[in-house]
This record gives structure tokens, C-alpha cells and sequence, in this order.
């Protein structure tokens, strides 16, 4: 595929722009692990809230979702819909917790509860999700960016991995929500232009795109049935509930802004309007895809053969964009991969600074001591990321493995935070009964080994709910019996 010059021009002067603008605030990150954490509690509200919108937003969703709705219908818009529901909670309940123990990492809370061993089983499954997120970020991104651009995808990801590592070693949390902001302000700009040149591009104009659009039923939101088996209505927004308080919740990745803002007040409203941008930002995805079936059904003589699915809108932004917005659409492509890779690197850094470090290594406090462990834990993150999104390409089907590893990892989370927030008086062998029993269900959920039958999109509502239901049920037995 041939770009133009300006394409090129803006598309590295942009990102050129982008690690300029984040390596900036390296001064202010070398005050201390409070500046380099979480910005002194300094950050505007609004930044907070783009950066918490940067972060739900990746590559994944900047080519999943046209593609789905490409493919498909309107069923993954079910998932932004629940976002309320999370958002509403995470203002009510975490937000508020997380601010009143002021501890930067989320995990505090669950040593508080139920002792260390329990803030380290969590801490160490975050750490090794981040890390595989990542690369697996990072190879999506560098997969489109081969098709347009011919580049070695090898080397994408080696190049992209070590220039978000720059700006987010360099500027800490600062650099991060403040490039998030301009990355996400840049990538709205970019998918709103191609729904307009889609729905205004069409042939006999945008009526047509609408009448082929509902004659292929592609504006369903997916059956009504209650099978646990397929993607219906219902199993999708079970689903983004669980999902997204989760990440709402509990995912440090978002704990970490809530703590940047100036007040419990702020970080409220910034995740209040971060968290509800994602929902018309992702209903223009879908219809981008959408409006790329009608596109393409129209003139099927512009789309060649074997292009299909997360494939088409790329080739699309390529030879269907005008030169110079051609560079910045992929510049907001290449700034949703960006954000989400310098979002996981700085948190993971913090998380192993603050629950392992500072927590066993008492007395080595000093301020030069703090930010060396915090920049070579960027670094050993940002370096085992990219190492893991180099090995990805050369096994076939390690990225849906992948997929339903991290399931395991994650989806025992959830659930002992909900029984941390719900007992009264927590019982640790109760706790640890219940997380064993989880990770099984989850384990028999996600192995192909055992062939489950219920969809993967409801792991981690039933591993959820069984380390919740378990621990809830003991923790009353053995309080009863006097254990502890």
C-alpha cells in the first residue's frame, strides 16, 4: 500500500510530538515516587478523565470493533452499554476507598483484609496480565501498520515498545495521562472524519448506506435466547458488567488516575466522563464497520479479494482517506496502541514498587533509591513486553491462548475484592478456600482440555461469582465457629 509524503510527514510528526511532549515532564518526575506515581494528586479533571478514556481504548478496539460490526452486527455494543452500571459503582464505592486508605496501589486494601499474602497473589497477576497485554497490544498495532506501511512487524514492535518506554520512564504518570489526553483527543478526531467520508461517500449517498446496512441485519444487537453458549444479548452484557468492573474496579491501571486528581470529587467526575466517552466513541467504531459493508457492497470492485474482517479498515483508511488525514488516522491508531502500552508499563512499575518493594525492602526508602526501582521496573516491563509480542508471531494461536491465560490470571480478582468489600469480619482460610475454588472453575472455563460449554465471555462472571458465593458461605461457618 502507497502513502503519500504528507501522510508520512504527519504521521511522524505526530509521534515525534507525542514523545517530545511526554519526555517533558521529566523534571517534575524526578521529585519522588508521590510525582512519578501519581503527579502529586495534581492532575485537571478533564485529563484524568481522557486518560481513563485512552486507557479503555486500545488498537483492539480501534480495529475490533469495525472489524466485528464488518463481519457481524451491532452485538459489541452491548459491552459499552453496561459501562454505567461500573462507572456508577466505582463512584460510589471505589473511588471513595481508594482515596480514604491513600495508598497509590488498589491492592492495599486486600492486605488490609485478609493479610499480605493476598495483596501479593493479586499483585503478581496483575503484573504478569500487564506484561502479556503488551505485547499483545503491541503486535496488534504492528500487524495493521506492516499491511499499510510494508514494515517488518519485528521491528514495529521493537520500535513502538521502546518509544512508549522512553516518555513513560522519562516522564512517569504525568507523561502518561497528559499524552493520553492529546492520543485521545486525536483518535476521536480521526474516527469521526471516517464516518463522515463513509456515510457521505457513498454512491447514491448516505440513505444507501442505511437501506444495505439494515437488508444485511447489520444493525442487531444479536439474539434474545438464553443459551450460554453463543454471544447473545444478554451473555455480552453480562459480561462488559463484570468486565468493566473490573476494570473499573479494581484494575490499578484506573485506581492509579483516580489518585492523580485533586480531590475524591474530581477523580468522580473524571471517571464519570472518561468512562461515559467511551460509549459514543465506540458506537462510531461500529458503525464505521458498518458503514464499511454498505461502502464496500456498493462498490465491491474497490475492496480486492481476501481483505476481510479487522483487514478492511485499514485497507481502507489507506486508499479511501484523503492524503494527510490517511496520516492522521493512523497516528490515532498508532496513539491508541501508545497510550494503552505506557498506561500498563507505568502501573505495573508502581505496583511492584509499592507491593513488593516498599513493602518488604523497610529502610530503603531514600528518594535516589526509589526512583532507580521505579525506572528499572519500567524498563524490565517495557523490555519483557515487547519480548513477549516478538514471540507472539511465531506461534500460531498464542494470542487467543493468550487471551484465555489472562482469564486465570484476572478472573480471580474480582471476586475476592467483592468479598473483601462485603464480610464484615474476613476470614483468611475462608478467602483462600474460595480463590482455590474460582480458579478451578475458571481453569475448566478456559482450558480447551476440557471442552466447556458455556461461552469464555462468561469466565469471569462465573469465576467471580464462585470465589464471591464460597468465601461468603465459609466466612459465615467459620465466624460462627469462632475461626479467624
Amino acid at each position: 500500500m502507497e502513502l503519500s509524503v504528507l501522510d508520512y510527514i504527519v504521521f511522524f510528526v505526530f509521534v515525534a510530538g507525542v514523545v517530545a511532549f511526554g519526555c517533558s515532564f521529566f523534571r517534575g518526575s524526578r521529585k519522588g515516587a508521590s510525582s512519578f506515581t501519581k503527579a502529586e494528586g495534581n492532575v485537571p479533571t478533564w485529563v484524568v478523565g481522557m486518560s481513563i478514556f485512552a486507557t479503555f481504548v486500545s488498537s483492539i478496539s480501534f480495529l475490533g470493533l469495525p472489524g466485528g460490526s464488518f463481519s457481524g452486527n451491532w452485538n459489541q455494543l452491548m459491552f459499552s452499554l453496561s459501562i454505567p452500571v461500573a462507572t456508577w459503582l466505582a463512584a460510589k464505592i471505589f473511588i471513595p476507598l481508594y482515596r480514604g486508605i491513600g495508598s497509590v496501589s488498589a491492592y492495599q486494601f486486600l492486605e488490609d483484609r485478609y493479610g499480605y499474602w493476598a495483596r501479593c497473589y493479586v499483585a503478581v497477576c496483575y503484573l504478569l496480565t500487564q506484561v502479556c497485554r503488551i505485547g499483545s497490544i503491541l503486535l496488534l498495532l504492528a500487524i495493521p501498520l506492516n499491511t499499510m506501511f510494508g514494515w517488518d512487524v519485528s521491528s514495529i514492535i521493537i520500535a513502538t515498545g521502546v518509544l512508549t518506554l522512553v516518555f513513560s520512564v522519562l516522564g512517569g504518570i504525568s507523561a502518561v495521562v497528559w499524552t493520553d489526553a492529546v492520543q485521545g483527543i486525536v483518535l476521536i478526531v480521526g474516527a469521526l472524519a471516517c464516518a463522515l467520508i463513509l456515510t457521505f461517500g457513498m454512491p447514491e449517498g448516505p440513505g444507501q448506506l442505511f437501506r444495505i446496512a439494515a437488508e444485511g441485519h447489520k444493525f442487531s444487537l444479536g439474539g434474545l435466547g438464553l443459551t450460554l453458549r453463543e454471544p447473545t444479548v444478554w451473555v455480552v452484557l453480562v459480561y462488559g458488567i463484570f468486565m468493566n468492573l473490573q476494570n473499573y474496579g479494581i484494575d490499578q491501571n484506573y485506581v492509579q488516575r483516580y489518585m492523580t486528581a485533586r480531590s475524591t470529587k474530581e477523580a468522580v467526575r473524571g471517571t464519570l466522563f472518561g468512562g461515559l466517552l467511551y460509549i459514543p466513541v465506540s458506537l462510531v467504531f461500529v458503525y464505521i464497520g458498518t458503514a464499511l459493508y454498505s461502502y464496500y457492497t456498493a462498490s465491491p470492485d474497490l475492496l480486492p479479494a481476501g481483505v476481510t474482517g479487522d483487514k478492511v479498515f485499514p485497507y481502507f483508511i489507506v486508499h479511501g482517506l484523503p492524503a494527510g488525514l490517511t496520516g492522521l488516522v493512523v497516528a490515532s491508531l498508532f496513539s491508541a496502541g501508545m497510550s494503552t502500552v505506557s498506561t500498563s508499563v507505568n502501573s505495573s512499575a508502581t505496583i511492584f514498587f509499592t507491593d513488593f518493594y516498599s513493602r518488604l525492602a523497610k529502610g530503603s526508602g531514600a528518594k535516589g533509591s526509589e526512583m532507580k526501582v521505579l525506572y528499572l521496573s519500567s524498563a524490565v516491563v517495557g523490555v519483557a513486553g515487547i519480548l513477549v509480542g516478538l514471540a507472539m508471531q511465531r506461534i500460531n494461536g498464542v494470542l487467543d491462548a493468550w487471551w484465555k491465560l489472562s482469564s486465570i490470571f484476572s478472573g480471580g480478582m474480582l471476586g475476592l475484592f467483592l468479598l473483601a468489600l462485603v464480610c464484615r469480619k474476613p476470614v483468611k482460610a475462608a478467602a483462600m478456600v474460595a480463590v482455590a475454588c474460582g480458579l478451578a472453575v475458571i481453569a475448566w472455563m478456559s482450558l480447551p482440555v476440557f471442552g466447556s460449554p458455556i461461552h469464555t465471555y462468561l469466565t469471569i462472571v462465573f469465576g467471580t461469582t464462585t470465589i464471591f458465593l464460597v468465601g461468603f458461605l465459609l466466612t459465615r461457618l467459620m465466624s460462627k465457629n469462632g475461626n479467624n
